[in-house]
């Protein structure tokens, strides 16, 4: 049997144990966190060979998803938005419909963003294997072989004989202690669960309406009733929303008896903490993994992670120190799983290092408030060739534009100024304007915010090419 493969790619974590690198409008899905590439792009790259992916991201990220995916992608992806969160469970439910849509009955090859797999050629083996089962009507999950006993993941249950095919699944298993953990690494019937899955579009969502019945009803209603938004299908919220908040774990893999187990032995990696990051990563002769500017002196076994600046480390041992633009985390690496602690009580005092970092990204460039008082800011913008900005005014704030490098067109009020290197321009409060980079370079220039409120809801948007309200 020859069937179609489509991937379906889920991209809506937020990785806040990677804090502060990773952060809720700039996940670690979307950073380079090894190789060259994105994790998004690893991703979609490690599944090129087949049809057209689906990714399930949120709208905040949609154009950061839908750049990343055409750097690596043959052809064109299905990015589907979800309104709200809820879980794995609905996500994988409207990527099946939607797949169903446009192929007979194909196999879905279900994996996370943010994972990393070094053994290519293992992953393909085991794949293969998984595509078989599922094609014969199983739910096939991918237990990773275990090299340790680890506390931070789920485990899978399943007497699976050296070199077989997989065996049938027993038992899932919640994140266990240590000694318990212990047990299952040595009984050799326990692995690690990677949250990847195979199966076929209509055994997945059969046997989810055996135990979930309102989860494909109602995704395929938010489907049907949503709408097409540029490049991307937007999800009916309050159909979407009414779903339950459940994991294709509990929805589904842990109740039906066609749940399959293909071992995978591939250097699997979710590179969920900063500790996971420092074991996944080459290291100098005294243990250390150095990112960026770093002296270490009298360092072991150290994660020192710089963005910008020089970090000089003197007689750390297992600390973890991860400097970015705006925040500093210095950790022990035994308590790596309680930076997502840290992100709790930064949500709970309201505080934007949760959620944003300084440079922050737009789907025509990116900006960095670079400096900010009372009632100033500095950013640094950048536009992308052929980009323009919405059209929009400000009722609290004034602005004037700097020209670092390239050529920017200004629309100010009913006027269209061409701005060159070193040339400026004043926009007052209350002026309807726009800025489009018309060259084939990128556009920096400097702007300088003066005003009563200088927040980024103090936007009255009149037109947008990117369609945001």
């Amino acid at each position: 049997m020859t069937s179609t493969i489509v991937p379906v790619v889920l991209s809506g974590g937020s990785g806040s144990r990677l804090w502060p690198k990773s952060r809720k409008a700039y996940p670690k899905q979307l950073h380079n966190l090894y190789g060259d590439k994105t994790m998004l792009e690893h991703t979609l790259s490690r599944v090129s060979g087949h049809e057209a992916p689906i990714i399930v991201c949120n709208n905040e990220q949609r154009f950061m998803v839908a750049e990343q995916a055409s750097t690596v992608c043959n052809t064109k992806p299905r990015i589907i938005l979800e309104p709200v969160g809820r879980n794995t469970a609905p996500a994988i439910a409207v990527a099946a419909l939607e797949a169903l849509k446009h192929h007979e009955n194909p196999i879905l090859v279900v994996l996370p963003a943010d994972h990393q797999i070094k053994d290519q050629v293992s992953f393909d083996t085991a794949l293969a294997k998984a595509i078989s089962k599922a094609e014969q009507g199983f739910c096939v999950a991918f237990g990773i072989v275990p090299n340790k006993p680890e506390t931070g993941y789920g485990y899978i249950n399943a007497a699976i004989e050296a070199s077989s095919e997989g065996a049938g699944i027993k038992q899932f298993v919640e994140k266990p202690d240590l000694e318990t953990a212990k047990g299952y690494v040595t009984s050799g019937e326990y692995f690690w669960n990677s949250g990847m899955f195979v199966f076929s579009a209509q055994t997945f969502l059969d046997e989810l309406a055996q135990f979930e019945p309102q989860i494909p009803t109602l995704c395929e209603k938010s489907l049907e009733s949503g709408a097409l938004d540029l490049d991307f299908i937007r999800l009916n919220e309050s159909d979407f929303a009414q779903c339950r908040d459940v994991s294709i774990d509990y929805a589904l893999m842990e109740k039906t008896s066609k749940a399959w187990c293909i071992p995978l032995d591939a250097q699997w990696s979710d590179l969920g903490s900063w500790e996971s990051i420092w074991e996944s990563s080459d290291k100098d002769e005294q243990g250390n993994v150095c990112h960026g500017d770093v002296i270490a002196h009298e360092c072991e076994d150290s994660l020192l992670f710089s963005e910008h600046r020089l970090i000089a480390a003197i007689g750390m041992k297992d600390i973890m120190v991860v400097d970015t633009d705006n925040s500093l985390l210095i950790a022990h690496k035994k308590d790596a799983q309680k930076v997502k602690d840290i992100v709790d009580k930064l949500k709970a005092d309201n505080r934007s290092e949760s959620n944003l970092h300084r440079k922050v990204y737009r789907p025509w460039g990116s900006y960095d408030s670079v400096d900010e008082g009372v009632r100033h800011q500095v950013k640094r913008i950048e536009v992308k060739p052929g980009a323009s900005l919405s059209l929009q005014m400000h009722h609290h704030r004034a602005e004037h534009w700097i020209v670092v490098s390239g050529t920017a067109i200004v629309q100010k009020g009913e006027e269209e100024h061409l701005l060159s290197e070193n040339q400026s321009i004043y926009i007052p409060l209350g002026e309807k304007h726009r800025l489009t980079n018309p060259g084939k370079l990128m556009l920096e220039l400097i702007e300088v915010q003066s005003g009563s409120y200088l927040g980024e809801d103090d936007i009255v948007r009149f037109e947008d090419v990117f369609g945001r309200a």
